[in-house]
C-alpha cells in the first residue's frame, strides 16, 4: 500500500528533522497503490514526535507524584489512565474504562537471606528494581515475613537428572509426608509452576519457601520466579549453588521478604470513534503502566504516547473504517488487561476487529527498528501471525524502506499485547525497539548505537525516566505509527482475506451497486 509523501514522511519526523537526520527517500512509486489523497496525507503530516513528548513529559509527572511508579492498581497509574482519558475525551472519542481484578505485587524493599548455622554466612539478594542479581531474588507474589527456623528438603534430585524439567520437587502434597510444620521447605525447580510447590509447602506448614534452579545446564543461574497469585507464605529463587550448598547439612536459616501480594482493581481504556463501518474496526493499542521500580517512560510511555498523539489526531475525522484504541493495564504482570479485553468480546464483536496493532517499547535508547514478523519469514521462534499480518508487516517495511531506514523482524514471542488477539485469530503487527535483549553487531551496523549492550539498559528499572528516550527512535516510529493508522483507517481492502469478489457477487445479486465497506512460572 501507498504510505505516504516524500514531503509527508519528512513532516511526521519533526524531532528527526530537527535532529539534521540524513533522510534520504525512495521515489513514491515505490509504494504500492492504494495511495493516501492529499487529505490522508495531511493527517499523516499533522502527527509529529513533539506532541508524543509532551505526552511523555506529562506521564513523567504524574510518576514524580506517585512513588515514582505508574503500575497497575496504583495512584499512578490511576492518574496515567485519568490523564489519557481526558484526551480522548477532548479528541470526540466514545471512552470506555473497562474495570477488572488481578493480583497485586510490590517488592516494598530488599530482602535478606542468611544461613544461621553451621557457617553462618550472608547470601547477596537481588533488589527490588532488578539493578543487579543476587544468590536469590524474591518471587513475584511471595508473601511478607521475617522467619528463622530449620530448612528440610522435599524430594530433592541432586545430582540434577540430565534432562531440564524432572525433577518434581513439591509437586504432590505427598512430597511433604514428614515434613516438619514451622520449618522452611528447600524444593527445586523441574516439573510443575512455582506456586503449585509453594501452596504445598504452606498447606504443609512450611513457614517460608527456598526454590532453587534445576542444575543442568542453562538452568543453574538465579531464579526469579513469578508465582503468578499471592501466597502468605515468603517465598524466593535461588541459583541451583545455593540450593545445592543449603542441601548439604541440617541447616538453620534467616529469611525476610518485605511485600504487598494481594488483589487489587485497574483499568483498560478503550476509545471508539464516532466515525467509520462499525463491523470493520481497525485498532492499536499500547500497554499504559509500569514496573513497581520505576516510571516506565520508555516501557510504555513511549508507545502509549504515540498511540494517544495518534488518536487525538483522528478523533474528528470522518475515517471509512472505525478506529478503536486501547490502553491496556497490567501488561507488565502477563498480559492481564488485554487477556481480559479479548476474553470478554462476545464472538460477533471480536469478528467486527479486522487487525491489532501493538505499540510496545518504540523508543529505546540503543534501539533496533524491530517490525513483528508478521509472515515468519525469519523463521525464528513463533509461526506466522493469523492471515493478515504479513500484510501488515509489510507496510512497515515499506514505510521504512522509503527512508531508506533499515529494520529486522522480531519475533511473536508472546511478551506483549498482540498475544491474546493473535490467539482469537485477528491479524496482528507492531513495532518494537527492544528492551534488555542485547544489541548484536549486524543491528550496530544498522542502526547505530553499541554492539554487546541492550537496546534499553534502563529496562524495568527507576533509570526508565524521560532521559531513557532516544528521539530518533521516537520521531520515526511516530511517522510509522500515524502512516499504518491512516492508511488502514481509509482503506477499501484491509489486511487478511480478501473479501472484495464476494462482496461484488452480492452487491451485482442485489441489483442495487451500492458501495460495501470492505515473566518464567515454572
Amino acid at each position: 500500500m501507498r504510505i505516504t509523501s516524500r514531503q509527508g514522511v519528512f513532516r511526521v519526523l519533526t524531532v528527526a528533522a530537527a535532529l539534521a537526520l540524513p533522510l534520504t527517500l525512495v521515489p513514491a512509486a515505490a509504494y504500492a497503490d492504494p495511495a493516501p489523497n492529499p487529505a490522508q496525507k495531511k493527517l499523516i503530516d499533522s502527527i509529529t514526535a513533539p506532541a508524543v513528548k509532551k505526552h511523555l513529559q506529562a506521564l513523567q509527572s504524574i510518576a514524580d507524584a506517585n512513588d515514582g511508579i505508574r503500575a497497575a492498581g496504583t495512584s499512578g497509574h490511576a492518574a496515567s489512565r485519568d490523564y489519557v482519558v481526558g484526551k480522548l475525551k477532548k479528541a470526540g472519542y466514545t471512552v470506555t474504562v473497562q474495570p477488572f481484578k488481578f493480583a497485586y505485587f510490590e517488592e516494598l524493599s530488599t530482602a535478606s537471606m542468611e544461613r544461621v548455622s553451621p557457617n553462618p554466612r550472608t547470601f547477596t539478594p537481588t533488589p527490588p528494581d532488578g539493578s543487579s542479581v543476587g544468590e536469590f531474588a524474591t518471587m513475584s507474589y511471595s508473601g511478607s515475613g521475617n522467619v528463622t527456623a530449620t530448612l528440610q528438603n522435599v524430594d530433592l534430585t541432586l545430582p540434577p537428572g540430565p534432562t531440564p524439567s524432572s525433577s518434581s520437587s513439591g509437586c504432590e502434597a505427598s512430597d511433604f509426608a514428614g515434613f516438619t510444620p514451622g520449618n522452611i521447605a528447600l524444593l527445586q525447580r523441574g516439573t510443575c509452576n512455582f506456586v503449585v510447590k509453594a501452596q504445598n509447602a504452606q498447606a504443609a506448614g512450611a513457614v517460608a519457601a527456598i526454590i532453587f534452579n534445576e542444575g543442568q545446564p542453562g538452568r543453574t543461574e538465579t531464579l526469579r520466579g513469578n508465582l503468578g497469585e499471592p501466597v502468605s507464605i515468603p517465598v524466593v529463587g535461588a541459583s541451583f549453588a545455593v540450593g545445592e550448598e543449603l542441601a548439604a547439612a541440617t541447616t538453620v536459616v534467616h529469611l525476610k521478604t518485605d511485600t504487598v501480594s494481594e488483589f487489587r482493581t485497574t483499568y483498560n481504556v478503550i476509545a471508539d470513534s464516532k466515525w467509520g463501518d462499525p463491523n470493520k474496526v481497525v485498532m492499536a493499542g499500547a500497554h499504559l503502566d509500569s514496573v513497581t521500580a520505576g516510571p516506565g517512560i520508555n516501557d510504555n510511555g513511549s508507545g502509549s504516547a504515540a498511540t494517544l498523539a495518534v488518536a487525538e489526531a483522528l478523533g474528528k475525522i470522518p475515517t471509512k473504517n472505525r478506529l478503536r484504541f486501547a490502553w491496556w493495564s497490567a501488561e507488565e504482570l502477563g498480559l492481564l488487561g488485554s487477556d481480559f479485553y479479548v476474553a470478554s468480546l462476545p464472538a460477533a464483536e471480536a469478528a467486527k476487529i479486522k487487525l491489532y496493532l501493538n505499540y510496545d517499547m518504540v523508543a529505546s535508547p540503543n534501539y533496533a527498528f524491530k517490525i513483528y514478523d508478521g509472515d515468519d519469514s525469519d523463521a525464528t521462534g513463533a509461526p506466522a501471525g493469523p492471515p493478515g499480518s504479513d500484510e501488515i508487516e509489510k507496510l512497515f517495511e515499506k514505510y521504512f524502506d522509503a527512508l531508506r531506514q533499515g529494520h529486522n523482524g522480531t519475533d511473536f514471542d508472546g511478551r506483549s499485547d498482540y498475544g491474546p488477539f493473535i490467539a482469537v485469530g485477528i491479524p496482528a503487527g507492531g513495532l518494537f525497539t527492544g528492551a534488555e535483549g542485547v544489541k548484536t553487531a549486524e543491528e550496530a551496523a544498522l542502526f547505530g548505537g553499541t554492539a554487546g549492550q541492550p537496546y534499553d539498559s534502563c529496562y524495568h528499572q527507576a533509570c526508565d525516566t524521560i532521559a531513557n528516550i532516544n528521539d530518533k527512535a521516537l520521531a520515526l516510529n511516530t511517522g510509522a505509527i500515524a502512516t499504518a493508522a491512516v492508511v488502514y483507517a481509509f482503506s477499501s481492502d484491509l489486511p487478511g482475506p480478501d473479501t472484495r469478489a464476494a462482496a461484488a457477487t452480492r452487491r451485482a445479486a442485489a441489483g442495487t451497486g451500492a458501495d460495501i465497506h470492505g515473566r518464567a512460572k515454572n
